[in-house]
């Protein structure tokens, strides 16, 4: 992912010298709270869409509007509990499906706000320079995989649905018995694997696109299931609740499917 720290909550604003409070030079975090609440309009993500396309969709809105657009970074388990929670309130909000749905039932989000964002899927990394095996179906995979030193992947203890996911829908599979697959102490796999650690990785293709160091080898079979499907709205707890439903609609434009592709989430067609 975007070199984060692993930390539960980071805040980011949006401003042209500004593209992550963690880089060096950058506002600490009580200054880049100062920026998220004086924000014309607060987003409130997990890591498969703050890595995805958003920053540079916030960027260039931000450009045309003069809109002032700033983003909560919250892990999995925390988010939902933020959304109805944290302040100040977010206005927009994006959950995987069924999160989303949960919070639609409770009064949490706008009426007719909720909208389908896209898909995060799952991929394998390599080395950069190194081979790209055949992974296209699941015999193949587990091949692959068997033959690996040690796989790289995310914990699934501290929350994450990516890592919950990789490991539901291929660690724990019958035909991957065998595998070397090895949780990261520190972050998710492919963060791992740019390190160094092992010699493959299974991550969220939009966590391993951003690091040099390592190679998008292709998404996961699509047989396993291995994605995340997330949703975006409008939260009942918005303070710029317009404005926040400006930029949903200007998220899931048309003209905005480019920017999310490119990072690593498929829209819906």
């Amino acid at each position: 992912m975007r070199r984060i720290s692993p930390v539960a909550l980071a805040l980011t604003l949006l401003l042209p010298a500004i593209t992550s409070a963690q880089e060096p030079g950058q506002p600490d975090a009580k200054e880049a709270a100062a920026r998220y609440a004086a924000a014309d309009i607060r987003v409130v993500v997990p890591g498969v869409v703050y890595n995805a396309g958003l920053l540079d969709l916030m960027a260039a809105y931000t450009k045309e509007t003069g809109k002032k657009v700033a983003v909560t970074l919250v892990g999995m388990g925390g988010i939902v509990n933020a959304v109805k929670n944290a302040n100040p309130p977010a206005d927009v909000v994006s959950l995987p499906f069924d999160l989303m749905s949960s919070l639609s039932l409770d009064g949490a989000i706008v009426s007719g706000s909720y909208m389908p964002l896209g898909r995060s899927e799952m991929g394998l990394a390599v080395l950069a320079g190194a081979p790209h095996p055949d992974i296209s179906t699941v015999e193949k995979l587990a091949a692959v995989l068997r033959s690996a030193k040690a796989v790289m992947r995310s914990n699934p203890a501290g929350g994450s649905m990516v890592a919950k996911v990789i490991e539901d829908k291929v660690i724990k599979r019958p035909e991957f018995a065998g595998v070397n697959s090895m949780i990261s102490t520190k972050g998710e796999g492919g963060q791992a694997l740019a390190r160094g650690e092992g010699d493959m990785a299974i991550q969220a293709i939009c966590e391993i696109l951003p690091y040099p160091k390592i190679s998008l080898v292709a998404p996961l079979p699509r047989e396993l299931g291995a994605w995340i499907d997330m949703a975006a709205a409008v939260s009942a707890r918005a303070m710029h609740r317009e404005d926040g439903l400006a930029f949903l609609k200007y998220m899931l434009r048309q003209e905005s499917n480019a920017a999310w592709k490119a990072k690593g989430l498929e829209r819906y067609n």
